[in-house]
Formats: structure tokens, C-alpha cells, sequence
């Protein structure tokens, strides 16, 4: 490790549950609910996060001279890369014809959860730099003859950290909406194109003439029945799209336990039976879009489900940000701009660095066209454009 880390010591934890959440959660602060104890425990306890799919936890805990943990980081020993949303089966691939072992490997990340976020989690009041930290998860690594880590979906502060550490740096792109201090959702399409604001009003009008009405509720309100609802129309999902399940309905109980307010369940009702649901979490200043699912076919259920009421919930709570997960550049129409996303990697054999160094330099430029090519199209109104019209 760098000079001044002798009194850090390393400790590797096969469960979440050796950490007190108080201290995990000292860690990693209150921004962001997806690298809280409550929600990586819920995950464990679940039996989302294990053995039957292949998430093991080995998660990093560091210690100063006087054994306080003045670091963490929720990490998982992998022999696939599902459930990551950043793609290395190439990696694989390449190092397997090379003769050599790519899995099982480290993941630093929050499981099938592709939401940036802050993964090397260190006490606010502590002086530890990144660097002692990545320096310990190589050590880690290289003492269990692993192929590498990969810490995905972090900070871009961390992402550069990382990369002067001499990681290896990728992009990659998601679609995310920003609240310019809208009063409601009509001032939101205010400061939209005339064509694109016709557009959102007709798919809103369309899902609510259906017959459908929208609930969004948190906390308490959740019910056991809600979550039961929920958990067929996750399924539903997954099965329409040849996945894997790896949430039990234990999973959203206990979320609902542990994270209880930050929960927030968009629900889509037929003569009061819910339908469809959607469900966020709630950081501090970002409505988290994460899975959905349905029952019947309605028109653009999707759309008013998981970004227009996630919209209006985030303007009625004062939130900056929507990040209603990965891909789907559809989005983009819908005003969720594209944003950057950043991993890191550390790999073992020289020859397979070498040979992934050299296809991230030329990736993130191409990341980076392609995303300026995107916000050109935009549903937002130019500045030459004749003021929005009131809403009808």
C-alpha cells in the first residue's frame, strides 16, 4: 500500500452482517440508499444477493490503528458477469483463447442495480485517500490469485482516482432527467418543443383515458399485498424477457422494512387491482428508477409509470435528478439527457491490460460523439423558439 498506510489493516467480510450497520453506514453516508446497509443486507438476507446466483459477498473493510473502519467498499467474488450492466464478456472471452482464467474476479458494485453511485466508501472524517483503498482491493485480489476487480458504476471523483492509481477507465452512458426548478409537470413541457410537448400530452391523456388509475406510495403505505402484486409483475417481466429472477419476494418485504420512506412504488390500478407497478428508491436529492413490470397490454402504461409520474413525484419533493436506470434510448424523447456513467478496472495479466487499455482508448471518444450526437436531439425548445404556449 502507499506510504503513510501501515496502520490500515484489510479485512475481507462474507456477509454484510459482520459490519455494524452503524459503522457500514458511517461510511457510506445518507445520499445514496443503494450503498446503505439496509439495502445491500436486504439483498443477503434475501437470498438475492449469494450463492444461488452467484453474487458472493467478500466485501473490503479497512481499519486505522485504533480499529475504527475508516473504510468500506460492498464488494463480490463473481465466476459470470450477470446482473452488472457493464459489459466484459469480451474480456473473458479474450483471456479464456489466451488459455488463461478470467472468473471468478472481484466486483465492486451494488448487484443488478445499475445505478451510479459512490462505491469506495470512506468516513468523511477521515484522511484516507482513494488510492490506499485501491491499492488494498488489488493486494486483495492479487493474495486470492484473482483475474481482477472491477468497480462499476462509481463516482466520477473515484473514476479519476482510480484512473491516476493506473486503472483502467471506461464510459458509459445512461439517460437521466433534471429538475430546472419546474413548479409542476406542465412547467416541465413548457420548456419543451411545441411537436414534443404535443407528444407527452397525448401519451399521458392516452394512459389515463384506459381506464387506469396511478398511485404512488411509500412507507407504510406499502402493504404486504402491494408487494405481492409487485413481485407477479417482476416475474412477468423477467419471463417476457428470458431472464433470470434474481429478487425473491423476500427481498422488497424486507426493503420495505429497512429503507421504509426512501421506498417509493408507482402502481398502476384497474377497478382498484394494481396492473403495473414501478419502484423507485429516494436518495437525497435523486428519484432511482429501478424494475417494473405489468399485467395486460394499455397504451404507454410504460412511459406514465416509470418517467412521467417518477417526474412528477421528483418535482413534488423537490428532487434534482431522475435516473430511471439503463439503456433505453426512447428516454431521450422524453427529456432524460444523456449523462456519463464510469467504471474501473484492475487486471491482473499484463497482456489482457494491455489489450483492454487499448480498446478503452478508443471507446470513450466514440462514448463521447455518440452521446453529443443525442443531446442534439432533444425534446427541448431552442432559444430562437417562440415561447411555450399555456397549458391547455
Amino acid at each position: 500500500m502507499p506510504d503513510g498506510s501501515r496502520a490500515i489493516t484489510l479485512t475481507l467480510h462474507s456477509a454484510i452482517a459482520e459490519i455494524a450497520p452503524a459503522d457500514w453506514d458511517a461510511c457510506a453516508g445518507p445520499d445514496n440508499p443503494f450503498v446503505s446497509h439496509a439495502f445491500l443486507s436486504a439483498l443477503e438476507d434475501s437470498g438475492s444477493a449469494g450463492p444461488r446466483t452467484g453474487w458472493l459477498p467478500q466485501h473490503a473493510a479497512l481499519r486505522d490503528a485504533e480499529n475504527r473502519l475508516v473504510a468500506v467498499a460492498p464488494m463480490y467474488a463473481k465466476s459470470h458477469s450477470y446482473g452488472e450492466y457493464v459489459f466484459d464478456h469480451s474480456w473473458a472471452h479474450a483471456m479464456e483463447r489466451a488459455g488463461g482464467s478470467y472468473y471468478p474476479k472481484l466486483q465492486v458494485a451494488v448487484p443488478f442495480s445499475p445505478v451510479p453511485g459512490p462505491r469506495l466508501l470512506i468516513r468523511p472524517d477521515s484522511p484516507l485517500p482513494v488510492a490506499v483503498l485501491a491499492g488494498a482491493l488489488t493486494q486483495a485480489c492479487q493474495e486470492l490469485d484473482l483475474s481482477g476487480v472491477h468497480v462499476t458504476f462509481c463516482t466520477r471523483r473515484e473514476w479519476e482516482a482510480l484512473g491516476e492509481a493506473g486503472w483502467l477507465q471506461r464510459l458509459g452512458m445512461q439517460f437521466h432527467w433534471h429538475n430546472q426548478n419546474y413548479g409542476n409537470f406542465d412547467d416541465f413541457l413548457a420548456a419543451l418543443s411545441s411537436r414534443k410537448r404535443k407528444t407527452l400530452r397525448r401519451e399521458r391523456r392516452d394512459a389515463h383515458a384506459a381506464g387506469l388509475t396511478f398511485r404512488a406510495l411509500s412507507g407504510d403505505e406499502i402493504t404486504e399485498g402491494h408487494w405481492d402484486a409487485f413481485f407477479r409483475f417482476y416475474r412477468s417481466t423477467v419471463d417476457r424477457k428470458w431472464g433470470s429472477a434474481y429478487l425473491t419476494r423476500r427481498f422488497f418485504s424486507l426493503l420495505s422494512e429497512r429503507l421504509g420512506g426512501r421506498v417509493v412504488l408507482m402502481l398502476a390500478e384497474k377497478d382498484g387491482v394494481p396492473v403495473a407497478g414501478a419502484l423507485n428508491l429516494a436518495g437525497s436529492d435523486t428519484l432511482y428508477g429501478r424494475n417494473w413490470g405489468c399485467r395486460g397490454d394499455w397504451p404507454f402504461l410504460h412511459f406514465e409509470l416509470c418517467y412521467y409520474q417518477a417526474i412528477d413525484w421528483a418535482i413534488a419533493h423537490g428532487l434534482k435528478r431522475v435516473e430511471a436506470g439503463a439503456q433505453g434510448r426512447h428516454k431521450i424523447q422524453r427529456g432524460y439527457v444523456p449523462a456519463e456513467t464510469y467504471s474501473a478496472h484492475w487486471l491482473a495479466h499484463p497482456g489482457l491490460r494491455r489489450a483492454v487499455a487499448d480498446f478503452l482508448a478508443h471507446e470513450r471518444p466514440s462514448v463521447r460523439r455518440e452521446m453529443a450526437l443525442l443531446a442534439k436531439e432533444g425534446p427541448f425548445r431552442q432559444s430562437e423558439e417562440e415561447p411555450a404556449a399555456a397549458p391547455a
